[in-house]
């Protein structure tokens, strides 16, 4: 049975450089496209980047029951991930997910034994500010942001199935490794 695989950190804490680093070492998942009401951009298509739904599609798929979870960011720009996606993805094999605490918590109670949520921790808020000033790509003011965020998140962690403290990048891949194993 294919399973639901489900990250969630602060900005800074290597999740992305863990899942990269997992499918470098040839475990295979897929991740399912997440519906938004925001504009397409660039070159972007319906169903391939995201799902472009206006804001009152989205309002109406809420309504419906349609989400496992959504988030409206700015009033009328909605993000979320559909039911619908998330089955069609499971009859592929295994799907993860990059997502925020809130809607990582939701997709686990939905789907119970079948998901595993890994909550990827700084070392310490010291040092995940460092690592975002090292990034050298955020101002101060949207560090001090995510720093704020990342208190809050980490508050979150307790009620995941497994918290890895990315303190050792090699570390943290191979223990995230063995839990999906």
């Amino acid at each position: 049975m294919s399973k639901l695989i489900i990250f969630s950190a602060p900005s800074g804490s290597g999740k992305s450089t863990i899942i990269n680093s997992l499918r470098e070492r040839g475990m295979k998942f897929g991740f399912s496209i997440s519906a938004t009401s925001r504009k397409p951009r660039g070159t972007e298509q319906n169903g391939v980047e995201y799902y472009f739904l206006t804001p009152e599609e989205f309002r109406q798929k809420i309504a419906n029951g349609e989400f496992v979870e959504y988030e409206e960011v700015y009033t009328d720009m909605f993000y979320g991930t559909l039911k619908s996606e998330v089955d069609r993805k499971l009859t592929e094999g295994d799907v993860l997910f990059d997502i925020d605490v809130k809607g990582a918590l939701n997709i686990k109670r939905i789907y119970g034994e079948r998901a595993i949520s890994i909550f990827i921790e700084p070392p310490s808020v010291d040092e995940l500010s460092r690592r975002l000033h090292g990034r050298g790509t955020d101002s101060e003011e949207l560090i001090q942001k995510r720093l704020a965020k990342a208190e809050y998140e980490m508050s979150f962690a307790t009620q995941f199935d497994h918290i890895v403290v990315n303190d050792d990048l090699q570390k943290a891949i191979e223990t995230v490794e063995k839990i999906l194993k």
